[in-house]
């Protein structure tokens, strides 16, 4: 039987995992989950424009980019929500120029290359 204290040593563990996760960026992930991305956004079209243009810095972080696949390097943008990601990629952020450097790249493509990152580093 669970007495009362570890009944609440149980909950306020799970309220602590419950903020970490949020906090963390990962529980905006949860939300936002692969499923979700696949149907909002171009995930092929994504990787294309990842694997011609976004590669060159994000494939070996240079200047601070998130390297593809590295959860805990995403995680604290991811937390900001896609709508910042997806600002900071087309206004450009830090040493990321606008659109990646390339100012040909319509809006979707850079949604779709920054959905796809995501998708393949949470």
């Amino acid at each position: 039987m669970i007495s009362l204290s570890s009944s609440k040593t149980i909950l306020l563990s799970i309220v602590l995992l419950a903020l970490l996760l949020i906090t963390s960026g990962l529980g905006y992930y949860l939300f936002f989950n692969q499923n979700n991305l696949a149907t909002q956004f171009d995930l092929n079209l994504g990787k294309s424009i990842y694997n011609n243009r976004c590669i060159a810095c994000h494939l070996p972080g240079q200047l601070g980019a998130p390297r593809l696949g590295h959860a805990e390097e995403w995680a604290p943008r991811i937390g900001k929500g896609l709508d910042t990601l997806f600002h900071n990629s087309l206004q450009g952020f830090n040493a990321m120029p606008a659109r990646g450097g390339d100012a040909h790249l319509s809006d979707e493509e850079v949604k779709s290359a920054v959905a796809f990152m995501v998708n393949e580093s949470s």
